[in-house]
């Protein structure tokens, strides 16, 4: 890919459309005004809050992320998005109970201002949710184009200059990929068709990259890892990304992995389970939805830890997840790891992991980096996949063949030489031999 030439300054609003409108878009929209409004801080935010080192260590240049690269700033962000639900945003937020009544409080008057658009619903993908704010129409693909028309009404209603779309809604059932995906001719004839392998967040995907707009996928659904998406893409100069938001127990996957491997201890097992109460756990009942879920949070140590290569460390690795569905929890995930690894002379050890976490409070500062950065890449003029952006994804995309990179820390280190090179600062290779010369 060649070197952005110029890049585009972020001029004008940025309108945020978000399919799904519970706790984890709403939590981003009330987080994002309460920033703005001065009464809280976007923690959990590499672009509000990151650094970047460019040059040497002994040049002292570390500028904020966001002061190095022209993102679009907080206070041009709009919102909109569809739900099946008829609450605005307030109540959508006061009912998910992520965020305490002070705070929603504060914001009330903005978030109830925000109000789903009817949603395209198939409860075939989702099976144990219903609701009555829901798109009529022949064939999916007449559903398609009324996304098309929201979208357009949208851009024309709030007057911004750019859009972006990010997929905050459940879990679908597991869909692998068809005939019907393999290009943009046959996935339209499949719309018109209704192909039971074209998923809801699909038509949403197809509507946005057909309209100019660029699509994060935060759910672990098969969505825009399809040929056909990607081809439109492309075609469309649209950049994507996905798939499943980093937040809990998979975060800590990727950050004690990469350690066992880099000092060569051995694993044996890693045995995770977890209990939340909030819509994502309701839809994690149906086996479908969990096993694409289950898929997604599984590939991780597998690519991180690659058995084959050392086959005596991993290679009978056991590796089991559970999620279970306990309505008193709330978004108050929990998360037990059971870890048995094993050091020299191959004696065992044990690690316990218990992460009292926080599922939509971890997952509204991904949201926000991810709008930023494709809002950029999009006014670079990069297109299709953004593998830079696997930082923030249980499940990267990647170009056919490639197998994704899930080292947090690789991950990081990718992120930031993307930015690097976009800007035309030289690239952090952290080899440092030259300070001994």
């Amino acid at each position: 890919m060649e070197k952005p030439g110029k890049i585009a300054l972020p001029k004008g609003k940025l309108g945020i459309l978000t399919p799904g409108m519970g706790a984890v878009s709403t939590t981003f929209m009330a987080g994002v005004e309460l920033v703005r409004k001065g009464k809280a801080q976007p923690v959990g935010s590499l672009t509000q809050l990151g650094t970047i080192r460019l040059g040497k260590r002994t040049e002292g240049r570390s500028p904020l992320v966001k002061k190095f690269v022209p993102l679009a700033e907080l206070k041009d962000l709009t919102f909109g998005g569809w739900d099946i639900f008829k609450d605005n945003a307030y109540q959508s937020a006061a009912n998910a109970g992520v965020l305490n009544p002070q705070d929603l409080e504060k914001v009330k008057t903005f978030l109830s201002g925000i109000k789903p658009m009817k949603a395209a619903f198939d409860h075939d993908f989702v099976k144990l949710l219903d609701g009555p704010n829901i798109k009529k129409g022949k064939n999916k693909y007449e559903l398609a184009l009324k996304i098309k028309e929201d979208i357009a009404n949208y851009r024309k209603s709030s007057r911004v200059s750019r859009l972006i779309m990010c997929w905050c809604g459940s879990t679908e059932v597991f869909v692998k990929p068809e005939e019907v995906h393999s290009t943009p001719e046959k996935f339209i004839e499949g719309m018109k068709s209704n192909h039971p392998a074209i998923a809801p967040s699909m038509l949403y995907a197809w509507a946005a990259i057909t309209s100019g707009v660029p699509f994060a996928n935060g759910a672990p659904n098969l969505t825009v890892d399809i040929p056909a998406i990607q081809e439109l893409a492309m075609e469309h100069s649209v950049p994507i990304c996905g798939k499943d938001f980093k937040t809990g127990q998979t975060l800590m996957k990727t950050i004690l992995a990469p350690g066992f491997k880099a000092r060569m201890l051995g694993l044996d097992g890693w045995f995770s389970t977890n209990i939340l109460g909030n819509r994502d756990g309701e839809v994690l009942e149906d086996p479908g939805s969990f096993k694409t879920k289950e898929e997604s949070k599984l590939s991780v140590l597998e690519y991180i830890l690659q058995p084959k290569l050392y086959p005596m460390l991993y290679g009978k690795m056991h590796h089991k997840v559970r999620i279970n569905y306990y309505p008193p929890r709330g978004d108050n995930k929990e998360g037990w790891d059971n870890i048995d690894i094993f050091g020299w002379l191959g004696y065992p050890m044990q690690i316990k992991v218990d992460f009292l976490c926080r599922d939509s409070i971890l997952a509204a500062p991904l949201v926000l980096d991810l709008v930023l950065f494709l809002d950029l890449a999009q006014r670079a003029g990069m297109k299709g996949i953004q593998e830079w952006l696997s930082f923030y994804f249980k499940s990267p995309m990647t170009a056919p063949g490639l197998y994704p990179e899930h080292d947090l820390f690789i991950q990081s280190m990718k992120l930031k030489n993307t930015l690097r090179w976009m800007m035309g600062e030289d690239l952090i290779t952290h080899l440092g031999q030259e300070y001994y010369d």
